[in-house]
């Protein structure tokens, strides 16, 4: 009689398995989308739109720097255009890889001009940054097959 029993428990769990599994597939991919999101809306505000309004505050810190107005609007250009590209499936993944390099040059413009006060921020960025990069990389084949073909 336990022999008839024992197969049992295992077949019935395993849809509670598979199902379990896919709701969190679901749920990480909703999660990964959210970041996604966050990180676009906190490049494109709070990143490039000062510098591409030439607040008062990105024009002073690329002053300092000695890379003037085009410095600031190539730089605003790039994040806000890595922001846009962080929400288009198939771009998604080379977005956060660019982005994550233009937070290594902003670490080192940070501590080797501003003395390290906010080089902090772009650090914590690349966190995120180098997740979405690696759980987004599946894009990238299409990415490349798409050139090839244009």
């Amino acid at each position: 009689m336990s022999e008839t029993v024992a197969p049992a428990a295992p077949a019935a769990t395993a849809p509670v398995i598979a199902e379990s599994a896919t709701a969190r597939g679901r749920r990480a991919r909703f999660a990964l989308r959210g970041l996604q999101i966050l990180l676009a809306l906190f490049f494109a505000v709070a990143s490039a739109l000062p510098k591409l309004i030439a607040h008062s505050t990105a024009v002073d810190a690329f002053a300092e720097l000695g890379w003037g107005n085009a410095g600031m609007y190539t730089i605003g250009a790039l994040e806000l255009a890595g922001a846009v590209a962080l929400l288009v499936p198939v771009l998604q993944s080379v977005a956060a890889i660019a982005l994550s390099g233009l937070m290594v040059g902003a670490f080192v413009v940070q501590m080797s001009a501003f003395e390290g006060e906010n080089a902090a921020t772009p650090l914590i960025l690349i966190i995120p940054l180098a997740l979405i990069a690696w759980a987004r990389r599946g894009h990238n084949a299409e990415l490349l097959r798409r050139v090839r073909r244009a």
